[in-house]
């Protein structure tokens, strides 16, 4: 059986919705960031990276990062459909996956989020987050036209529209912001979802 090692209100509640699409039986082990459970020797035994998500199988191996998580799941469960099959279709599904993952989450919500990481100075801080919240609803604006007229963003659910939800729960439900058009019903969507319902009823997301 694969366990999942995530975090609350991190990205790893992407990967748990792809657990639940999946429906096969898993094992969750949560890592506590605010007792810093991911920097111990023992969390760091399974992901030296010291983050999550990590996705340890039932070979004993361990995958790390969002995206490559995603595809292993998608590609060793083709009949749950996460990913086209065809080579566009998958290319494009990588396309627009790198972008929420490199440009709406690590290089936007992680400025407004973690500003500290970037800057000691108090008034650096406020200009970088000012900076995050700007590049990432920009970043959103343009996922708003990949979605205009369709339900998910490659037409049927796949694995990049798991990693829009875990960027549009962080922008609406932990920093209040109004999401574009488009986005925003792809988030209603999304939380209709059984997978999303299930994973926020186990991690306590009302």
């Amino acid at each position: 059986m694969t366990t999942l090692c995530y975090a609350k209100k991190t990205c790893s509640i992407g990967v748990h919705v792809l657990m639940e699409e999946i429906g096969s039986p898993y094992d969750l082990r949560i890592v506590d960031l605010s007792k810093g459970e991911q920097k111990t020797p023992e969390y760091k035994a399974i992901n030296p990276k010291g983050k999550v998500a990590a996705l340890v199988r039932q070979d004993g191996s361990v995958l790390t990062e969002f995206s490559a998580i995603a595809m292993w799941l998608s590609m060793t469960n083709p009949d749950k459909k996460l990913m086209p099959t065809d080579l566009e279709g998958i290319v494009r599904t990588i396309e627009v996956l790198d972008f929420i993952v490199g440009t709406v989450h690590m290089l936007s919500w992680r400025m407004w989020r973690r500003p500290d990481v970037y800057s000691d100075n108090p008034a650096g801080q406020e200009v970088l987050k000012t900076r995050g919240k700007a590049a990432m609803l920009d970043a959103l604006d343009l996922v708003d036209t990949q979605l205009r007229g369709k339900d998910y963003l490659m037409g049927d659910f796949s694995v990049a529209d798991a990693a829009l939800y875990y960027n549009e729960f962080w922008a609406v439900d932990v920093a209040g912001w109004n999401l574009p058009k488009n986005v925003q019903a792809h988030y209603q969507r999304m939380k209709a979802r059984p997978s999303v319902q299930a994973s926020r009823e186990i991690e306590g997301v009302t």
